[in-house]
């Protein structure tokens, strides 16, 4: 009865999505009273996707989509291999993956000090070279 409670939650939160393309949730599944048979009879109800990443912090975080568009399986996991949180999150990505602002400037610097200020100035120049 839970799982599929949590099911119809999904179901839910994806027509929201739907309608309003910058909505997102997420439903934490450790803080259910969900058991490993019940954890594995949703995952498999909810299939897998495409889409598969790992992020390193601190211990590795996977983020699986699952078998429907915008719901995605996210596990985080202690330096130890314990699993710290998992969570269902209903986003088009979730914002996990999604590269901050900061991070982006200092990429941006970082490469042009690596190829020559001057290489890059002016990035919509045409160049026939």
């Amino acid at each position: 009865a839970l799982v599929e409670a949590v099911l119809h939650e999904c179901a839910q939160h994806l027509a929201a999505l739907a309608r309003a393309p910058g909505f997102a949730t997420a439903i934490a599944l450790r803080s259910l009273p969900l058991d490993d048979a019940q954890r594995a009879l949703l995952r498999g109800r909810l299939g897998r996707g495409e889409v598969r990443a790992v992020v390193d912090v601190a211990g590795p975080t996977t983020v699986d989509e699952t078998g429907f568009a915008g719901l995605w399986w996210v596990r985080h996991e202690g330096a130890d291999g314990g699993v710290l949180a998992e969570q269902l999150v209903v986003a088009r990505v979730p914002e996990l993956l999604l590269a901050h602002p900061a991070d982006v400037a200092d990429a941006a610097a970082r490469l042009r000090g690596a190829l020559g200020a001057a290489a890059l100035d002016d990035p919509m120049e045409d160049d026939d070279g």
